[in-house]
């Protein structure tokens, strides 16, 4: 029997010629693609951070302008040149023009359609002409808005139909009753 002949080895790959340089250029692009990418991801993140904090200061500063708003609805009974209601009236209007441009907005209003993703129902009123059934009857704690997303949800009455009464059965007369 004769033995097969042995097989030469595999080629090994060629090694680069030593004075090969790698690519630069290409190198150069991917460096600036990620630089770049890195960059804009940090900026996001940034943008996230600088929101969650403004989101939670406005949070605390909430309830501060709710007792303001009441206070200044208790003092609407004065007179229009009244220096105090002067005074709470241009508080007012510096409280909304704060509030518009850190991008706040009441997410409820009497009349308007109920909405469960914004608002809580905390109590039914009957539906009457001003208030359909399925609309805010009335805000109890407005809640708010903040660059599209929700800063606080409201606590609203919402307008329903009395549900029908029931009529009770008539009563099966007894034999008595038919002698």
């Amino acid at each position: 029997m004769s033995d097969p002949a042995p097989e030469p080895p595999a080629a090994a790959p060629e090694p680069a010629p030593a004075d090969a340089e790698p690519d630069w250029a290409t190198r150069y692009k991917y460096l600036l693609a990620d630089f770049e990418n890195f960059r804009r991801r940090s900026e996001r993140e940034r943008e996230s951070v600088s929101r969650q904090a403004r989101a939670a200061l406005i949070r605390e500063l909430l309830p501060i302008y709710e007792g303001f708003h009441f206070a200044r609805e208790a003092l609407l009974r004065l007179p229009p040149d009244d220096p105090v209601r002067t005074g709470l009236d241009l508080l007012h209007r510096e409280w909304q023009t704060f509030l518009k441009h850190e991008g706040v907005e009441p997410v409820a209003a009497p009349g308007e359609p109920f909405e469960s993703e914004t608002q809580e129902a905390v109590g039914e009123a009957p539906a009457d002409g001003d208030h359909p059934t399925g609309t805010v009857a009335q805000v109890v704690q407005q809640g708010y808005r903040f660059y599209g997303g929700l800063l606080r949800t409201a606590k609203v009455i919402v307008a329903r139909n009395p549900p029908p009464a029931e009529t009770a059965p008539a009563e099966p007369s007894s034999p008595e009753d038919s002698a």
